[in-house]
């Protein structure tokens, strides 16, 4: 019995796995952009760059890079690369499910096989 439920266990854990965190991230995509288009959020951005142009001009053993965007890296990519996200998530998610589903797989049906073979003749 439980060789027909686990293919269909793994397929509904797959299917959840490929649906929940994107709709948590769009769910909550709109609330987090709000707060990031706040005065404060873009005030402390500036003195972050501010400080990097700084410490650019430093010689030292590290060479600080002024960001070149204007806003926060979370506000851009919140809103321009938010389906590549998803995107991404749903390939790298669904390989390594793969894998781990097929091993998962392999593991009991040889252990299914094992137990129902019978003892060689001594």
């Amino acid at each position: 019995m439980m060789r027909r439920s686990l293919p269909i266990s793994l397929l509904v854990v797959w299917f959840l796995l490929m649906v929940l965190p994107p709709y948590a991230l769009w769910t909550l995509r709109g609330s987090w952009l709000d707060d990031l288009d706040s005065p404060n959020i873009q005030a402390e951005w500036n003195q972050f760059r501010d400080d990097m142009k700084k410490q650019s001009d430093r010689s030292g053993p590290v060479q600080r890079k002024v960001p070149k965007s204007s806003e926060p890296p979370l506000r851009v990519w919140l809103r321009d690369y938010f389906w590549l996200a998803v995107i991404a998530w749903a390939v790298l998610a669904s390989v390594l499910y793969g894998f781990f589903g097929l091993a998962i797989l392999g593991v009991t049906r040889s252990g299914c096989a094992a137990e129902g073979s019978s003892p060689s003749s001594e």
